[in-house]
């Protein structure tokens, strides 16, 4: 589907631009006349030969012929018409159904040094690529042939039709490159980081607390005026951000991890995934869907901690002892855990939200803080534990960051847009304490937080679907999720309150923006299943039992076959096909009334049961 192709129809359907511009154009018809008298001799000799050419022409298999030619004519214009069709869109309906077979590429199948393509951003309108010369014009590189961009003429479709049967949220068609041309437009160099350059962390063996909405130990208890002056972006900047204490992340801090698989997570990787699953709440999703060259040069990291180990080892004995591996995911082994005290676990009654308010804050120390854990990594793509990834890293990465200039993309929710509704409805459906909410918002007014209006845009949105996150590791990057983490950890752990609050901040004082992608092109590369507790709950479907085959068995001696309660008859009886019972007449008594206008209709050989 090209973008000029929407709402014009092709020639193949008889349009009058076919019409128009088709090479085969219908002739008048002739009517013969009567031969004037006024006429000369050589004219009337002509009129006189002219009916006959007409004779010859309507004969039945000149008429055909002529039929038969003039189809085929039709036939081939059209023809080459749709032909064109196809060819201008054959490029990209082929790169949106990209996830759903995807031909995976080695890495040896081409070279290293192919130039790497960086599209303007089109909401913008901008060239990236673009050079000013000397007279102001904009001189914009143009790839060879064999790198045209496949989506450029890429036209979002409308929306499906409603469907009762399905109400919610769907996937909409995203325009993916193939991988190999993914690959080919990695950037050579890191994207530059407005006015911050270098990031540190606050390290201290011994963290105090010193004010009631202070944080936890894990994160150092910042005080409110550290929070304040982390906001403040300078060239080089210390701030808290997870992992404290120890000597380095995962070693002694809380949320450890073996010393074998910190030396792996050290390791230096373009591009790698993860995920996480603690208490047991998901089910392990394996991705789908991946490239040969991915597979080679991207791991894939599963956070767990010690009950889904056990839960995992349980129903596969043999499933962690080997490798430290199930399907693509490796496997990372979490101890001591923070987060155990009541209070970081919401203060609710249901039992429900209470694990899943505890089980937040755990997933948010991987998902914010994943350049804290790989600290020589370029590119990571979050997902959480319950998604499914359907696409090649190198193609979301080429979407969603290459292609949009962007360092963080991540989606927005599906539905709401503005803070304030959002806490509503995070207290409404229980996700945490009604007071905590309320504090956290009050807070964020004082700070001047306001609803979510048209004068924000371009930002089109201050409620995430966090599920998500794409990102390139980078100075302002990193500051943005350690602030966000430390915001997580000083109030509730529902990310999508204290979204807006730290990308607004950060937007104050530096050029930078995140990319906010729709959520159905989120679930266009991301399955989402149920939590494990909500499968254990639902009911299995029903199974499908089919009747054997009604097979009358044979009559016994005292037994009418089909008879339920097996009643015994004469022995006269036995092995005889019992009579069946005619229907009762209508009328009194079974009487046909005596004045009834009906009369059946006696044939041959009747007899009536009734007659002596």
């Amino acid at each position: 589907m090209t973008g000029g192709s929407l709402g014009l129809r092709s020639g193949s359907y008889g349009s009058l631009q076919h019409l128009q511009n088709s090479s085969f154009h219908f002739q008048p018809q002739y009517v013969g006349r009567k031969p004037s008298k006024m006429l000369p001799s050589g004219a009337r000799e002509k009129e006189k030969i002219f009916p006959l050419r007409c004779r010859f022409l309507c004969s039945t298999r000149v008429g055909m012929l002529i039929l038969v030619v003039f189809a085929s004519l039709v036939f081939l214009s059209g023809f080459s018409t749709v032909s064109k069709d196809a060819q201008e869109s054959n490029s990209v309906s082929i790169t949106q159904h990209q996830h759903i077979s995807q031909i995976p590429y080695e890495i040896g199948e081409f070279g290293q040094d192919l130039p790497y393509i960086f599209p303007g951003i089109e909401v913008e309108q901008k060239d990236v690529e673009g050079t000013t010369t000397g007279s102001g014009e904009n001189n914009r590189h143009q790839p060879p042939p064999a790198f045209h961009h496949l989506c450029e003429n890429f036209a979002f479709p409308p929306p499906p039709p409603p469907n009762r049967k399905r109400i919610g949220p769907r996937p909409c068609p995203v325009c993916y490159l193939p991988v190999k041309q993914a690959m080919a437009s990695i950037p050579s160099s890191s994207s530059p980081s407005p006015l911050l350059k270098q990031l540190n962390y606050v390290h201290e063996e011994n963290p105090i607390k010193t004010e009631p909405h202070g944080g936890s130990e894990f994160g150092g208890y910042p005080s409110l005026k550290q929070r304040n002056d982390s906001y403040d972006i300078k060239e080089s900047m210390t701030v808290h951000c997870g992992f404290v204490t120890g000597s380095k992340p995962g070693h002694h801090t809380g949320f450890d991890i073996d010393e074998a698989d910190l030396k792996e997570l050290e390791q230096p990787h373009e591009v790698i995934v993860a995920s996480a699953i603690f208490g047991n709440y998901d089910v392990i999703q394996d991705p789908q869907n991946i490239s040969r060259a991915a597979i080679k040069n991207i791991p894939f990291y599963m956070f767990i901690d010690e009950e889904t180990e056990a839960y995992i080892k349980k129903k596969n004995s043999s499933a962690l002892v080997s490798s430290n591996r199930i399907g693509l995911w490796r496997i990372i082994l979490v101890h001591n855990i923070p987060y155990t005290d009541a209070r970081r676990n919401g203060k609710v009654v249901n039992p429900r939200p209470i694990k899943q308010a505890y089980k937040n804050y755990l997933y948010s120390i991987p998902k914010l803080l994943l350049h804290r854990i790989f600290p020589n990594v370029r590119y990571s793509i979050w997902i959480d534990g319950k998604l499914q990834l359907l696409v090649d890293p190198y193609q979301v990465l080429e979407r969603f960051l290459w292609r949009q200039n962007a360092s963080l993309a991540i989606s927005r929710h599906y539905t709401r847009f503005d803070v304030f509704e959002e806490a509503e409805a995070n207290k409404a459906g229980g996700k945490y304490d009604n007071v905590s909410i309320d504090y956290q918002i009050e807070f964020y007014k004082k700070e001047g937080l306001t609803p979510y209006s048209e004068a924000k845009l371009p930002i089109t949105s201050d409620v995430p679907e966090g599920c998500v996150i794409v990102k390139e590791h980078i100075p302002i990057t990193n500051l943005f999720t350690c602030l966000w983490f430390n915001e997580v950890d000083r109030f509730t752990s529902r990310d999508q309150l204290s979204f807006a609050i730290v990308r607004d901040k950060i937007m104050a004082k530096v050029d930078w923006k995140i990319d906010m992608f729709l959520d159905c092109e989120r679930r266009n590369f991301v399955y989402q299943a149920y939590h494990k507790d909500v499968l254990d709950h639902m009911s299995p479907p029903p199974p499908v039992v089919h009747p054997p085959p009604l097979i009358r068995p044979p009559a016994r001696d005292g037994v009418i076959p089909g008879n339920r309660r097996g009643a015994v008859i004469p022995e006269n009886m036995a092995g005889r096909t019992p009579a069946r019972k005619n229907p009762p007449k209508r009328g009194r008594g079974g009487e046909r009334r005596s004045g009834s206008r009906r009369h059946r209709r006696v044939g041959p050989g009747f007899r009536d049961n009734n007659s002596i």
